[in-house]
């Protein structure tokens, strides 16, 4: 899973905040226990001598160790019987002592045999639904809100079926890819008109790559022909555009709605170019059709996407004036 620089040090510095905020929380309850409740803090003081007796009773020549285990390890348990009488007595939850790690499979490092652990994991996938916002606004853009019902139900010769049909083809490919996807999975390009619906399925697919745990990065044409402008006059960072070549999936909207120039077609190759020779999967929406690609950007960004992407067109009348209507 390849999550950016900047979505994992967020995701890093979560989890050392609440493993702190876990133990600060921890001692403060235990120094009002102890203030409030003297008898505890002498039992915690016991069990933890019991501990060095332990490893004294081995050593001990004059006495038999395993008798000698077998006592400390029975006052020990009486010890720690009485001390949860004490804490249910005062109905304190032993849960809100306990200053260990949030994560006992890591011990709050977030890592595990060389491997990102389940909780550093799941913060990290909450940091990318942030910055996956703008694309996920409602957060209805799930595939089961997608209705067809709007799409015209008469024949298109244009494209051999009814609108109605294609979409409903376009819902189900769609929902196939974002189950079945694994770093390395197509690359797609939805082509057709505004209002169609494109943005809306991009997104339920960033939502389900990001909820199975794949690292996705969303940006408009504008966004990322900006940021690549800023990189090239030093205005900002290399680590602004770093995301958009890491990504497991990287979803880019709206192209052919910037103004095309030389920087915007050598940007726009070297991002598709290097993506198809790193084998990471692209999906990019435009209102452009095919046959207008090749006379915007030139024939070897045309023959890239349209050799190498799967093509999902959209045909049918603009979804949101008929809601509106």
């Amino acid at each position: 899973m390849s999550y950016t620089r900047e979505i994992l040090s967020r995701a890093r510095q979560r989890l050392e905040t609440d493993n702190r905020k876990k133990e600060a929380e921890a001692a403060e309850n235990l120094a009002k226990a102890y203030a409030r409740l003297p008898r505890l803090r002498e039992i915690d003081r016991e069990l933890r001598r019991t501990s060095a007796s332990v490893v004294a009773a081995c050593f001990d020549q004059g006495r038999d160790p395993a008798q000698a285990v077998r006592q400390i390890r029975a006052r020990n348990r009486e010890l720690q019987a009485e001390r949860q009488w004490i804490l249910d007595d005062a109905e304190i939850s032993e849960d809100s002592l306990d200053n260990s790690p949030l994560c006992n499979l890591c011990g709050g490092s977030g890592y595990k045999d060389g491997k990102m652990c389940e909780c550093l994991h799941e913060l990290c996938r909450q940091e990318q639904r942030h910055a996956l916002s703008p694309l996920l606004p409602t957060g209805k853009e799930r595939f089961e809100y997608f209705s067809t019902d709007l799409y015209p139900d008469r024949y298109y010769p244009s494209i051999g079926t009814t609108p109605r049909k294609l979409m409903q083809r376009n819902l189900n490919y769609c929902r196939k890819y974002a189950a079945d996807f694994q770093p390395g999975a197509g690359s797609l390009l939805f082509s057709g008109a505004t209002g169609l619906g494109k943005t809306f399925l991009s997104a339920c697919i960033a939502r389900q790559v990001t909820d199975r745990g794949f690292g996705v990065v969303y940006a408009s044409a504008g966004k990322l022909f900006s940021d690549y402008e800023g990189v090239k006059f030093d205005r900002l960072d290399p680590g602004a555009i770093e995301g958009y070549t890491a990504c497991d999936l990287l979803i880019l909207d709206d192209l052919g709605t910037e103004m095309t120039t030389p920087l915007v077609i050598s940007s726009l190759y070297q991002l598709v170019n290097s993506r198809i020779l790193e084998r990471k999967a692209t999906l990019i929406s435009t209102n452009l059709r095919p046959e207008d690609l090749e006379p915007r950007y030139g024939g070897q960004i045309a023959s890239r996407l349209l050799g190498n992407y799967e093509l999902v067109v959209f045909e049918g009348e603009d979804i949101r004036r008929l809601r509106n209507k």
